[in-house]
């Protein structure tokens, strides 16, 4: 019986370690058909949000919404954020003076910058109107069509979740927005592309060197959207091209996640309580059963 069960436990073994194999070489062959990309960095100083003890810089996200509103709403759209977030608690303008973030004068300030879409209920026409809090960010486009055509044929992705789309989160925003780069010498792109190792692809078929040593990254077709003094902080932060970047990073490591420091902070009184209740069970558990074996 116990050679059976020797047997047996060898056969499963061996079956696992097949079935891992095959995994890992599935996985392998669908990493270099994608082509790779350099592995996604942080700022210098980091993202205050890291980490399980992390917090939101309110200060940061504040720029980060000045980058984003001055830059890249211009193309991009965040149909899953409404105005009325800015001002919940841990995001970029919430004031504990205003619990319902809909009354909070900077917030309705900020939505009344922008106009959507609606409908005349005379005419049944498509007009424009004020945005008010409870609105959602507008599309800077009419439809899909309209945005292809006017970025080159490519549809610019919708920003609300991007950091939870893209591996690496915030540091690959960082990383993409500052790694433009000029093409190496023997890698043809075509007029209107953009090379940046940051970015996934493969550039197998446009590399006309040593078919071993492919550059990493991808092309896009958006042009580097920030340069230094672009943005002017309020707060007197110097206006480089890692800081705006660092801070648009974080402001839509903010949106993907507006409840991420509640969540954290949940989650570690969970723990705090799952280890009193171990330490106490256990305590008991000595106490019962002592003298008793």
């Amino acid at each position: 019986m116990k050679s059976l069960q020797t047997l047996g436990r060898k056969a499963w073994i061996q079956a696992a370690t097949t079935v891992m194999a095959a995994s890992l070489t599935l996985g392998a062959g669908s990493a270099l058909a994608a082509g790779g990309a350099l592995h996604p960095h942080e700022p210098k100083e980091g993202f205050s949000s890291s980490g399980v003890l992390g917090t939101y810089d309110q200060a940061q996200l504040q720029r980060g919404y000045k980058v984003y509103r001055e830059v890249c709403a211009a193309c991009h759209s965040m149909k899953l954020i409404s105005f009325r977030n800015l001002g919940e608690k841990d995001g970029p303008f919430y004031d504990p003076k205003y619990k319902n973030p809909n009354e909070n004068p900077v917030v309705k300030q900020i939505a009344s910058e922008f106009e959507v879409p609606t409908i005349d209920s005379e005419t049944g026409d498509v007009i424009t109107r004020k945005a008010t809090t409870s609105d959602a960010f507008p599309s800077p486009f009419a439809n899909p069509e309209a945005a292809a055509a006017s970025n080159g044929g490519a549809v610019p992705p919708d920003l609300s979740v991007i950091t939870k789309a893209r591996h690496g989160g915030a540091s690959y925003v960082y990383s993409l927005l500052t790694g433009y780069k000029a093409p190496p010498a023997g890698l043809k792109i075509a007029e209107g592309q953009h090379y940046n190792p940051y970015f996934p692809g493969d550039l197998s078929s446009a590399w006309s060197g040593d078919h071993k040593h492919v550059p990493a990254g991808g092309v896009l077709a958006m042009a580097p959207p920030l340069s230094a003094g672009q943005v002017t902080f309020d707060d007197g932060r110097e206006s480089t091209l890692s800081n705006q970047a660092a801070d648009v990073a974080a402001f839509l490591e903010w949106a993907g996640e507006p409840k991420a420091i509640l969540r954290k902070k949940t989650g570690v009184a969970v723990l705090a309580y799952l280890l009193l209740f171990f330490g106490l069970t256990y305590a008991s558990y000595r106490m019962v059963w002592r003298g008793k074996h």
